[in-house]
């Protein structure tokens, strides 16, 4: 009885996590500007990791695996916040005139642009 209980959990907890990686899917085909399609996915992307592996912990049930399980969490929540800001400065960087396609607050960024027209 606790297996079913145990394991339901966990499916549920995978659902959600399915739902909310495709989710992050669609913002990404959504969006037009890449970095709004980068902020869509870093967003979703550690909800997402947190359920679906959970929920494969719950499956598992507590042993060794879950442990490497509960290890592979926390290297993506470390991993995934700087790949995405390491993405979003080099589209910031290769981008000519980014004040055009988005709102900057950054003053000089805004000078250097109007500079240019």
């Amino acid at each position: 009885m606790l297996d079913w209980i145990r394991f339901s959990l966990g499916a549920l907890m995978m659902a959600g996590g399915l739902f909310v990686l495709f989710t992050a899917v669609l913002g990404l085909f959504r969006f037009r500007y890449a970095l709004n399609r980068i902020h869509a996915a870093a967003l979703v992307d550690t909800l997402g990791i947190l359920l679906m592996v959970g929920g494969l912990i719950l499956c598992s049930g507590f042993t060794l695996v879950s442990l490497k399980l509960a290890i592979v969490i926390v290297f993506l929540w470390c991993t995934s916040p700087v790949a995405s800001h390491m993405l979003a400065k080099l589209e910031l960087t290769i981008t000519e005139q980014p004040a055009k396609r988005m709102t900057v607050d950054d003053p000089e960024l805004t000078a250097q642009t109007r500079e240019g027209d």
